[in-house]
């Protein structure tokens, strides 16, 4: 799916905030100068792209490896506004270069203890991937094109993306599954922390966004004909957010959406395909449940607070396995001249 490339998680954990574009500096005071004698040309070299930034134990992190993160990351934050990146946004991150190094860092660390440990993808699934995002291309050019506005180089520069968050995520959620929690522990949270399991009444919806009315009601006939909901919305919705989570939108509170999808959403029948339309067009939805308002049951927020805790001790042992790592930082060699 194409929107693979604009979901793809570029850094794991890494948070880049979108800083002020640079404003233009005043112009010189004009100086006279003898003809006789005129002012040397002054250039800024480009820096080098084998310039050492950092270390990470035994690896050594150039500015180039840097730089190609930073793209990534930027375009992240710039493809979350539902824009196409380019070069030319680089000048208005560039004051957080010397902050994300630190992130970066870490998650050159975090990689170097996942391969230490002896995680990996097979190269068949990589391609397989590869292959996956590149399906809905019509053509090589349109594909390069999608690359270069969610920051890749190229499609090797996808392919390496995917293989550290492949052999990353298979240790990170190996070592959440060392800590397991009882039935007395978690209950005890429960009862410490019920203000966070207090809610407002919430519905739960999936939907396929179309342009038309005849769209909707042909998708209406597929679904009634026991055609897949999840590939549906992802083929042929128009909403890249939940199509790419097979058109799901997750729970949310009542007045989040536009009207006609809120009534909806919350006076219509669960289980049960309807359509509405909105100023965003046509849509097919599905409530597949209601939350009622009030503190949730333990029975459903148990699993939630098993999750929470394993990733909060998972986190700390990471903390300490990054800590054990030598590691050194240049940042004012990725400061933007």
């Amino acid at each position: 799916m194409k929107q693979i490339l604009l979901t793809l998680a570029l850094l794991s954990g890494a948070a880049l905030a979108q800083t002020t574009p640079a404003t233009p500096a005043p112009a010189a005071p004009a100086t006279t100068t003898p003809a006789t004698t005129p002012a040397p040309a002054t250039t800024t070299p480009a820096a080098d792209p084998a310039t050492v930034v950092a270390r990470v134990g035994s690896e050594t992190i150039t500015l180039g490896e840097f730089d190609r993160a930073f793209r990534l990351a930027a375009a992240r934050v710039v493809n979350a506004q539902g824009i196409p990146f380019e070069d030319s946004y680089l000048t208005e991150f560039a004051n957080a270069r010397p902050e994300f190094l630190k992130q970066y860092v870490r998650d050159r660390a975090v990689y170097q203890l996942a391969r230490t440990a002896g995680n990996k993808v097979e190269a068949a699934r990589l391609d397989e991937q590869l292959q996956e995002a590149r399906a809905d291309f019509e053509s090589e050019a349109e594909f390069t094109e999608a690359l270069a506005a969610t920051g890749y180089a190229s499609a090797d520069a996808l392919r390496a993306e995917l293989e550290r968050q492949g052999v990353v995520g298979t240790y990170l959620e190996g070592i959440q599954k060392r800590f397991t929690f009882g039935d007395a522990v978690v209950g005890s949270y429960y009862s410490i922390n019920r203000a966070r399991f207090t809610r407002e009444a919430e519905a739960c919806v999936k939907h396929i966004l179309v342009p038309t009315q005849a769209e909707a009601q042909t998708i209406v006939k597929d679904l009634a004909g026991g055609a897949d909901f999840a590939k549906i919305a992802s083929d042929k919705s128009q909403d890249p957010g939940s199509a790419a989570q097979g058109g799901d939108l997750g729970c949310f509170g009542q007045g989040e959406m536009v009207e006609t999808f809120d009534k909806a959403s919350f006076t219509g029948p669960v289980g049960q395909v309807q359509t509405v339309q909105s100023q965003f067009g046509w849509h097919v939805l599905t409530v597949t449940k209601r939350n009622a308002a009030g503190l949730v049951p333990l029975t459903e927020a148990a699993p939630l607070i098993r999750e929470q805790l394993a990733r909060d001790a998972a986190q700390k042992y990471l903390d300490t396995q990054v800590a054990r790592l030598t590691t050194e930082s240049f940042p004012d060699r990725v400061t933007s001249k």
